[in-house]
């Protein structure tokens, strides 16, 4: 079988055939695989190519601890954080969506709808930083957005502290997590990140394959696989075990100039580099969490591939060219080109980026503190 077409010339390069990408990418050796399409932008020196996700490191100053992680499991489910009493972390973050919510945008405080696509927590033990934006530097730095942010929770830490600490059951929890029965924000903060960081995706699909079970990915997933890696040029954001560069690049959908505009992480950063900008999230799992972008815009991954196949245009309003706003007008990142995909090739990749899925998952919680 032949895969034609690709741009790096499978052919000419001795990997024309299916059976022969299976046996030179189905062993976790990567410099035995085919060389990557890599930008000339791309720093070579610091690529890291796709893998099996490592161990999840906890940061030294909040190691885990088991008992830690049981308060964070029941703090993420608790809707006594939010001012209602009716919104928990679980709410966006709903394990049997793989911990989204599957929503175009999610819906808040008096079902007010948020700016923005709720990202998966699964694997997010792995980014260097949270939410689209980057605007937290941990997970213990996330959790303290949520709360007080009147469009989600619409709480005050520290009425979120005192609500928690009146409940009689948690006492119990948070001595054996930390040694007493005080309820701090920071300890919340703690437990939360602890449990986040043991949400992770288990072996998939592709895990096996690179291990060595040569069978366990399809024909058009290995092709999918060879494309993701050089024609279709996804490894030059999608990239290192956890899928992603944990790095911010305008992909053109700011929106500039509709009611959806977004600047991304310019608001953090006040940047004007960083106009447009978002954080380049992880593909595991990402076949189970749609609808995709910041935006939450594109129904299906065809749409999504077919934007990247065109190049990712970001078609502006000619009335605001030369106006005040012009410089502000988002410019897309260079990384992205014209792609010249098939139909073929966008199934195939598709196709492959099915094999990082894993299967739904069901927390079992015992009773809620009361």
């Amino acid at each position: 079988m032949i895969l034609s077409g690709c741009k790096s010339g499978l052919e000419s390069d001795g990997y024309s055939e299916v059976s022969k990408l299976r046996a030179v990418y189905s062993q976790p050796d990567v410099s035995l695989w085919p060389a990557p399409e890599l930008d000339s932008l791309i720093n070579r020196s610091k690529f890291q190519d796709l893998g099996v996700l490592p161990k999840v490191k906890h940061p030294k100053y909040n190691p885990y601890s088991k008992a830690k992680k049981e308060l964070g499991k029941m703090l993420f489910f608790d809707a006594r954080l939010s001012s209602t009493g009716q919104i928990a972390c679980a709410s966006c973050h709903n394990p049997e969506l793989a911990w989204t919510d599957n929503l175009t945008r999610s819906f808040g405080h008096n079902r007010q709808q948020g700016k923005r696509n709720a990202m998966t927590i699964l694997n997010s033990g792995y980014a260097h930083e949270l939410f689209w934006d980057g605007r937290a530097t941990s997970l213990e730095d996330q959790a303290r957005f949520p709360i007080p942010d009147a469009v989600e929770m619409n709480s005050n830490l520290d009425i979120a502290v005192d609500n928690i600490a009146a409940v009689e059951g948690y006492k119990p929890l948070f001595k054996k997590a930390f040694g007493d029965e005080e309820v701090t924000f920071k300890r919340i903060q703690y437990a939360l990140a602890t449990f986040e960081r043991t949400v992770r995706s288990p072996r998939s699909d592709f895990d096996r394959f690179i291990q060595g079970k040569k069978d366990a990915l399809t024909d058009q997933q290995v092709k999918g696989l060879h494309l993701f890696r050089t024609k279709a040029r996804c490894i030059n954001c999608h990239n290192t075990p956890y899928f992603s560069d944990n790095k911010y690049h305008n992909d053109g959908q700011a929106l500039f100039g509709t009611k959806d505009e977004d600047f991304g992480r310019y608001y953090v950063t006040g940047d004007i580099d960083d106009l447009g900008k978002f954080r380049t999230p992880s593909l595991r799992e990402t076949t189970r969490t749609g609808p995709w972008m910041h935006h939450g815009h594109f129904p299906s991954l065809v749409d999504v591939l077919e934007l990247y196949n065109l190049g990712n245009p970001a078609p502006i309003q000619s009335k605001y060219l030369g106006t005040s706003r012009d410089s502000l007008v988002p410019t897309t990142s260079p990384l992205l080109k014209p792609l010249d995909l098939t139909r073929e090739e966008i199934d195939a990749v598709i196709a492959f980026m099915s094999s990082l899925e894993t299967r739904t998952r069901r927390v079992n919680l015992i009773k809620m503190p009361k």
